[in-house]
């Protein structure tokens, strides 16, 4: 394999489980749920995968526990968000800590738990791109079907229409009948299972163990690649390769031989994802009420 498809394969590989979280966040964020602890359901997904491969010695199974994890941080979030009225950013943030701080206190050694690959015959041989999109992890292949499910559920259910309504124009929304909150917490539910599932598979897909804080900052991410692709869907799937591209590059320059200041390539993830908000964020327009609580009778 030479460099091109070293950097390419790892830029997949690494985009994986930011795409997963990345399509719940979306969908979160168009019914005006912004959800600040996606952080936290990546890392609580990584640390309950890892610990219910342990417990049964199936990496499948594990990633149903993460997905739990996930969705229990998600529930948390949209019953003090979306019933209780609770600033969401203030508990997103508090979960993000909160899960950090569990994650890293009950954490033990354990032996390694990994999902197996799978190549796609005659696929997986065209050059360049073959082994980087058809040769991977088998949650990775979920994504052929999440993909245009997101997009379907969004853009054509009557789910959808209520759900980008809750995010556009609560009021009205509420007085056509829809329970403005209840979509809210039902995108925040779906952002749990697929944000859990994104850190199950970087720990038993890609990694195999689980290490303190081991999605480091990730699910930012996530938020800024939906900002990224100015809330489209496309777009959003746009940003995860790129930031997964960039965190390649930190990883494949070394081995490829080429000396940087490996601090610079540490955080280059992480300001390529300002430079992306800084422009972007400003050239784009998302909900109407993305962030904004919803309270039936008050202006």
């Amino acid at each position: 394999m030479d460099g091109v498809e070293l950097v390419l394969a790892s830029a997949v590989r690494l985009s994986v489980p930011l795409v997963f979280a990345a399509l719940g966040e979306w969908v979160a964020e168009r019914a005006g749920a912004l959800n600040i602890s996606v952080e936290g359901m990546m890392l609580g997904g990584a640390f309950a995968a890892v610990t219910g491969a342990s417990v049964t010695g199936s990496p499948g199974l594990g990633l149903l526990f993460g997905v739990a994890a996930g969705l229990l941080v998600a529930f948390v979030h949209a019953c003090f968000s979306h019933r209780l009225t609770v600033n969401t950013y203030v508990v997103g943030l508090t979960l993000n800590v909160l899960v950090l701080g569990l994650t890293s206190f009950l954490a033990t050694r354990s032996e390694p738990h990994q999902v197996g690959k799978q190549a796609i015959p005659v696929l997986s041989d065209i050059p360049l791109i073959g082994g980087a999109l058809f040769d991977q992890r088998l949650p990775a292949y979920a994504l052929v079907v999440l993909v245009p499910f997101a997009w379907w559920l969004v853009h054509r259910s009557r789910w959808g229409l209520e759900a980008r309504a809750a995010g556009e124009n609560p009021r009205s929304a509420d007085v056509t009948g829809i329970d403005v909150n209840k979509r809210r917490r039902q995108a925040m539910l779906i952002c749990g299972v697929l944000a859990g599932l994104g850190g199950a598979h970087l720990a038993v897909g890609e990694v195999g163990l689980f290490n303190q804080n081991m999605t480091a900052g990730r699910g930012y991410l996530v938020i800024a690649a939906v900002i990224f692709g100015g809330w489209t869907l496309r777009g959003t799937l746009a940003g995860c390769l790129v930031f997964g591209a960039a965190d390649a590059m930190r990883l494949a320059l070394p081995a490829l031989g080429y000396q940087l200041n490996p601090q610079l390539l540490v955080a280059a993830p992480y300001l390529l994802a300002l430079v992306a908000m800084t422009f972007f964020a400003s050239g784009h327009r998302g909900p109407a009420a993305l962030g904004v609580p919803f309270v039936r009778g008050v202006p």
